[in-house]
């Protein structure tokens, strides 16, 4: 997938390129998508760039003064879909000076689509830790990307290959010299003081995983993304800034909703709610939050509403998020929009999962993960013989719209609604089974029990 899309950018975002490892050309490759999406972009520096880097924009302007943007300067970018601005270049150093941050702020408000800023320097090395000075973030950014190089696991970590090498040390408390480890350039990327520091708390920030050509250099860098998610909760980018599609793989958070507040009134003559009906060695509503459990990199949220209690009851100490819904006696809708609304900021993803449906095992929610990983779609689902099936993923870019649901109603308009975005997951027709009256719990148990 492309940076921009990855990356989800709004109208108008400022994104700062923090860390070692390609900021220079990651910057680059994102303009270039802007531009070609009829965009206009501007990039710029806080800190300072390479003289020749210059040239890889279409337009470049030097401010005499870095604290000041004359009206000549914005008059030149109205005629340019691509504008370098950096301040004055010093050649004997090879070196163009940056701007200040407030200069970062008038940029963004010319009506560009972006501003994009390389807000520290790393010598050209694949990892770093920041100096105190460092980086120069502004308040108005919207995206930080703190980048690393996949060639620096299994270096050794001194200045040849880490910048500020003994910052880099005590951030991952580990000995100067030491090869770097998956677990190390997590330490580094996810520390307030190292890949985190000075980030706006409006900002989303992300990892991007860098120089990933081939499959010796994916395995290190699937499990630094593995390892910020499950250990920090942090998403992460893996790719290369070099190629045409420079993002192979999104690894984020992403929440698997067990919707179990409904009444089941078609189900009242059993006596039960039908998230407590039993299958197996427990009940619909077990079976299904522990095939989502079974996915330690996801969470887990129950929507609980009609009968409650019990169903707190039978969910005992698993790790869950419980979300109450009061309102769930207006539809499916609430339960939704109830769970949207206490997700993390940083979820990517949401994958709503009935009780009733008794073979969508921790096979298939997998498979909506990894497709949605690799392909940045706006939806996942899975299909049958052509067929649109349940649970379906949505990317969080389509949380308001979900948000906006009313009724007794799911997802699926939304879904229809970018069905030309969606990503799919060819499946058995086993999923397709699902139980809405006591004649089709009576038989599929009588199945499943004879399995």
């Amino acid at each position: 997938m492309n940076l921009r899309t990855a990356l989800r950018l709004k109208p108008q975002a400022v994104v700062s390129f923090v860390g070692g490892g390609g900021k220079t050309s990651l910057m680059f490759r994102l303009a270039a998508e802007i531009v070609a999406g009829g965009g206009r972009v501007i990039t710029t520096t806080t800190t300072r760039i390479f003289a020749n880097q210059t040239a890889l924009a279409p337009q470049h302007i030097a401010l005499t003064n870095p604290e000041q943007l004359p009206a000549a300067a914005i008059a030149q970018l109205a005629g340019h879909n691509h504008a370098l601005i950096t301040g004055p270049i010093d050649a004997a150093a090879g070196k163009a000076f940056g701007v200040s941050p407030q200069i970062v702020a008038e940029l963004a408000r010319t009506g560009v689509d972006a501003v994009l800023v390389e807000a520290d320097g790393s010598r050209m090395r694949p990892l770093k830790a920041p100096a105190d000075h460092e980086p120069v973030i502004p308040d108005c950014t919207t995206n930080v990307v703190a980048v690393v190089g996949a060639d620096v696991f299994g270096k050794p970590l001194t200045e040849d290959n880490v910048h500020r090498a003994e910052r880099a040390a005590g951030l991952a408390e580990a000995g100067l010299g030491q090869p770097v480890t998956v677990e190390m350039a997590a330490a580094i990327l996810a520390h307030p003081l190292g890949g985190r520091k000075a980030v706006p708390a409006s900002a989303h920030w992300t990892a991007f995983i860098n120089k990933v050509e081939s499959g010796a250099e994916m395995l290190p860098a699937r499990a630094l993304a593995e390892r910020l998610l499950a250990v920090h909760g942090l998403p992460a980018l893996i790719g290369s800034a070099i190629q045409n599609k420079p993002v192979c793989e999104r690894v984020e958070p992403v929440a698997i909703v067990v919707l179990a507040a409904g009444a089941s009134s078609r189900m009242a003559a059993l006596g039960v709610p039908k998230p407590l009906l039993a299958w197996g060695k427990g009940s619909l509503l077990t079976r299904a939050v522990d095939a989502a459990l079974r996915i330690g990199s996801a969470s887990t949220q129950v929507v609980v509403g009609n009968s409650s209690g019990p169903v707190q009851r039978m969910l005992g100490t698993r790790k869950i998020q419980l979300v109450p819904n009061e309102h769930w006696q207006a539809g499916l809708s609430t339960s939704v929009v109830a769970a949207l609304r206490a997700m993390d900021s940083t979820v990517g993803a949401a994958i709503f999962l009935q009780v009733d449906l008794p073979h969508v095992g921790t096979e298939l929610l997998a498979a909506l993960i990894a497709q949605h990983r690799s392909t940045g779609a706006m939806s996942v689902a899975p299909r049958v013989d052509g067929r649109r099936a349940n649970p379906m993923l949505f990317d969080r870019a389509l949380f308001p719209e979900l948000l906006a649901l009313r009724g007794d109603v799911g997802g699926r308009a939304v879904a229809e609604k970018y069905v030309a975005q969606t990503a799919w997951v060819d499946w058995s027709a086993d999923i397709l089974q699902d139980i809405d009256t006591p004649e089709d719990y009576a038989a599929l148990r009588a199945t499943a029990e004879k399995n």
